[in-house]
């Protein structure tokens, strides 16, 4: 079973998570989702976990085939 946070370590999710409390506290007013950093920093996130779940999911596969 897959999880939000599969690939992210620990430094990452905690840097990550203050940089987007500040954004959301100190960041700039509401944008259209392709200019909100917020938007885009979550984007980014789940790009990494999805790019992080094909690697796992692709080593599975090469060890039960070996």
């Amino acid at each position: 079973m897959s999880k939000k946070t599969d690939g992210l370590g620990l430094p990452y999710r905690i840097r990550w998570r203050l940089v987007w409390l500040l954004l959301h506290v100190a960041g700039p007013a509401t944008l259209p989702d392709h200019l909100d950093p917020r938007r885009r920093m979550e984007r980014e996130r789940a790009a990494r976990v999805a790019r992080f779940q094909a690697r796992k999911t692709a080593e599975d596969q090469a060890h039960q085939t070996a």
